[in-house]
């Protein structure tokens, strides 16, 4: 049984996102987009996910990129930035105003958006991962998007963290394994087929 809506025609998706995005060290056949397609394809959702990610990119570069990205054939969004910001500890402010305006941009042209957040690391101070943290809820309402609040939620959410990296990780316990993209996947396709559902209406 389908859990998809019927669409009247496919809808083509970009995906705008860093190396999580890109699939970084997995075959093509194993990353993030194509097993979102996959995943996509069984449940009956008509739609075609574009791989706009680019590994190392911060929200600086998705916004330097995002004008030629929306292609007119581009129906929604998916925006997954910002784990390169904090990596680098780039300052929230900055990376607020680069989602922004890559929100702005989208909005512009009346294109729904998922926005996906990630949870900030500690070793920067809480205040840091406060702030950073904030980001994305707060540029959801503002822009009326979809949010899924972290792109690793399935991982995180495992209580062994010990297995879980060496489960679902890579060996630098950074990028996801094609067992751990499987379970991101999962969390975050239904958010996926609201959005693909949205732009068909």
């Amino acid at each position: 049984m389908s859990i998809a809506p019927a669409f009247a025609e496919q809808v083509t998706i970009a995906a705008l996102g860093d190396s999580l995005t890109q699939g970084y060290g997995l075959p093509v056949e194993d990353g993030f987009v194509p097993q979102l397609q996959r995943w996509l394809d069984e449940t009956g959702a008509d739609a075609t996910i574009i791989n706009a990610g680019v590994s190392g990119d911060t929200t600086a570069g998705g916004l330097s990129r995002i004008e030629w990205t929306l292609t007119d054939e581009v129906d929604a969004l998916i925006v997954a930035l910002g784990g390169n910001d904090m990596l680098r500890g780039i300052d929230p402010a900055v990376a607020r105003a680069n989602l922004d305006g890559i929100l702005a941009v989208a909005s512009a042209r009346d294109l729904p958006v998922l926005l996906v957040g990630m949870d900030a690391p500690s070793n920067y101070g809480p205040d840091y991962e406060v702030a950073f943290e904030a980001i994305y809820p707060e540029l959801s309402e503002q822009y009326g998007t979809l949010l899924h609040r972290n792109f690793l939620r399935a991982l995180a959410a495992l209580n062994d963290r010990e297995l879980a990296l060496q489960r679902y990780m890579q060996g630098d316990r950074i990028h996801p394994n094609k067992a751990g993209v499987a379970l991101i996947v999962e969390d975050i396709g239904p958010s996926v087929v609201k959005l693909a559902a949205i732009a068909a209406d």
